[in-house]
């Protein structure tokens, strides 16, 4: 018995000094602007870019192959990050990706929904809460509107519907035609001359 647990010990020894050695022999570096880019990219994971998610299209941008204007979440003010920190002029967002006006969400109608899984697992920021065989809902706050929920569902139980208006999404209508002012008269009540 006391022979078995030497030999155990003696292997975890060995088998600890392989990992430990293959770890430093075959180590992975990342590349460094490439986590660079990431970090500034909005990680909504939407594939709005054309790439599966946000870490493959900055490492696409770190080796080249992709311009730095194909992200409609991140918008102008990514662009703008990304043409700095990469030394490049910004370029306006690809017209193909251009963001609709009005921001969206889905819902699910749960009366349908027969709890089969696949919009969770399609769901990239896990706004879709439920279990196996249940019905599911979503999460509007965290719903990013990629619809990447939607394709997977095979009871077509999924709506694309208007975003709540809320104080975070709210934004001030600009008038499109300049006001006309008309000039004011001031007029000083009475005895206001006699300093009273």
């Amino acid at each position: 018995m006391f022979e078995a647990l030497i030999a155990i010990t003696v292997l975890a020894i060995l088998f600890g000094l392989l990992l430990g050695f293959s770890s430093i022999r075959f180590k992975v570096e990342g590349d460094p602007i490439a986590d660079q880019i990431d970090s500034i990219l909005p990680q909504t994971q939407c594939g709005q870019c054309g790439y599966p998610g946000c870490r493959p299209y900055a490492e696409a941008i770190a080796k080249g192959k992709a311009p730095i204007n194909q992200c409609p979440p991140g918008g102008e003010a990514v662009i703008h990050a990304l043409s700095d920190l990469l030394g490049v002029d910004p370029i306006p967002l690809d017209e193909e990706l251009e963001v609709k006006e009005e921001k969206t969400v889905v819902v699910i109608d749960e009366q349908i929904c027969i709890g089969c899984t696949l919009c969770i697992q399609a769901c990239p920021v896990d706004a879709i809460l439920g279990a196996a065989k249940h019905m599911h809902t979503v999460i509007k706050s965290e719903c990013t509107g990629c619809n990447l929920c939607i394709p997977p569902c095979p009871v077509d139980c999924i709506y694309i519907v208007p975003a709540e208006e809320g104080i975070k999404s709210w934004k001030w209508s600009i008038p499109e035609a300049p006001l006309e002012h008309s000039p004011i008269e001031i007029v000083a009540p009475e005895g206001a001359e006699n300093g009273i």
